[in-house]
This record gives structure tokens, sequence and C-alpha cells, in this order.
């Protein structure tokens, strides 16, 4: 059994699209992806949250996470912004507390929020509200998250090869092929 951060880098050196850029940021990479993916053993749900320029992001997510071809165990992943459909209004810290209750309620397993988006949207402040939230932002370097930049060309593509890692690393360590600890 690998190492993650070994694991990762054989995963990214195996693709056969030029995913080569993300070589150097997998030690930025592996210490996130490895607390969720550990969340994620544990049984806590993912809550997936966008800002409005990654809305079809958290589409492709919905629909390739579980596809059942896949023949691995589906895996808790839900879109937060259609649990709660009213998530545009929440303003006030107690509104943010009142969603957090709501969510603890709902999954007495745990959850964890993984935002995609810019540092500086509103969604940031129910991300923000726990450190061992997986984020993916733009423009915000933030500790414990990956950041990428808003205006980079290829960043739609970008953010399909880190999905495709992310999804393959939640596959190795749910058939104990890479280690955790």
């Amino acid at each position: 059994m690998q190492q993650l951060l070994e694991w990762t880098l054989s995963a990214i050196r195996s693709e056969n699209s030029d995913f080569s850029w993300m070589e150097e940021f997998r030690f930025d990479w592996v210490p996130p992806v490895k607390s969720a993916v550990a969340r994620i053993l544990e049984g806590q749900t993912v809550l997936v949250l966008t800002d409005p320029g990654r809305e079809w992001f958290a589409h492709y997510i919905m629909g390739s996470i579980n596809r059942p071809e896949r023949h691995r165990p589906y895996v808790p992943f839900y879109p937060l912004a259609q649990i709660f459909p009213n998530l545009q209004e929440i303003e006030s810290s107690q509104d943010l507390q009142l969603l957090e209750d709501m969510l603890e309620i709902s999954f007495p397993g745990g959850y964890l929020l993984w935002y995609i988006g810019e540092g500086s949207h509103r969604y940031t402040k129910i991300a923000y509200r726990n450190d061992t939230n997986l984020l993916w932002l733009l423009d915000e370097q933030v500790p414990g998250s990956f950041t990428l930049r808003r205006h980079d060309p290829q960043l739609d593509i970008k953010l399909l090869q880190l999905y495709r890692l992310f999804d393959r690393t939640v596959e190795a360590a749910l058939f104990n092929e890479v280690a955790l600890d």
C-alpha cells in the first residue's frame, strides 16, 4: 500500500492528458484531500457547494461520483444548494448557525463541505466556519485549501482533472490501495 503523496504523483503521471502542471502542486493538494477522504471513509457526508460560475462543476460531480458502472460502493455526496434552496438568503451569523444546526441534525454521522469557487464569494462565510472543510479556492490562499487562478484559460480543464484525481483517490482509499495515515 502506497502513501498518499507517492500514490498521487503516480496518479498524476499516469494520466493521458497534460496534467504535469499538478506535480509541483501535489504538496498543497495532499493534506486537504487526505483529511476529506479520511472523513468520507468514516462515513461522513460531503455537501458540495460552488459559486455561480462553477455550478456546472457541481452538476458534473453529482452526475459522476456514483455512476453504477463504476462498480464500487456509493459515497454520500449531495449538493448543498438543493438540500437548502434558500442558501442565497443566508446573511447573519444566526442564519449560519441555524443552517449548521439543521445539517448536524440531518447528518448525525458528520459532514464536510466541499466548496469550489471564488474566495470572495458570500458562500465562503459558510465554508470558512469549519477549518476541516475541503476548499478549492480561486484567487485566495487560505491555510488547508487548494488554490487555483480564476483567470487561468485552462481553469475548467484543471477542475475536471482535479476532480478525476480526487475521485481516483476516494476509490483507492475505498479499496485500501492508499494509506491515509
